[in-house]
């Protein structure tokens, strides 16, 4: 697998720049894509936000100031255009709040996850319920298993916030999943 030095060599090429992309997205697009996935919930939403992403990125790829690791400013992209994306939605459901159809956890259980163990479903209900940030954060901590130095550039946030944020997101999942059982 090529690495980010080598990436970028090939960007520094005008007539590379399509080749570079290809390896960027070989690298990281599972990644991002699973990040996404946690953030918006459904597989086409993913998908949509996805290519969102990648579009931006390859637009902006020559601007890249290298001040941070090519992965955390794809999270960056990913994270916005998620939260774009979100914000999006939210505006336009006008169905009633009642309505169990929405939420992340009700569209990820009605896709392939109905196998999932009761606990882990628990645990994406909580998610689901957490507020963005809290919810952000979690994701790029448990999930991604970044750290809080890399989630402090892709969130412009510091480092003792983040770790603030985690720490009550994890408290209200594991309340939230203790109540459950």
């Amino acid at each position: 697998m090529i690495d980010e030095k080598e990436i970028f060599q090939l960007l520094e090429q005008d007539t590379m720049l399509d080749k570079a992309f290809g390896f960027i997205l070989d690298k990281y697009q599972e990644r991002l894509y699973w990040h996404i996935r946690r953030m918006v919930g459904s597989h086409e939403d993913a998908n949509d936000v996805f290519q969102n992403t990648m579009i931006k990125a390859y637009k902006g790829i020559q601007k890249f100031q290298r001040k941070s690791t090519l992965l955390t400013w794809l999270y960056r992209i990913a994270s916005n255009e998620s939260l774009t994306f979100i914000k999006k939605r939210g505006r336009k459901e006008t169905v009633s709040i009642d309505n169990e159809d929405l939420g992340l956890s009700n569209q990820m259980k009605a896709e392939r996850y109905t196998e999932e163990g009761l606990a882990e479903r628990y645990l994406k209900e909580a998610i689901d319920e957490l507020p963005e940030k809290q919810r952000i954060v979690f994701i790029m901590r448990y999930y991604d298993e970044m750290p809080y130095q890399e989630i402090e550039k892709v969130l412009g946030t510091s480092v003792g916030g983040l770790k603030a944020s985690y720490h009550h997101a994890a408290k209200k999942i594991e309340a939230y999943v203790r109540k459950q059982f």
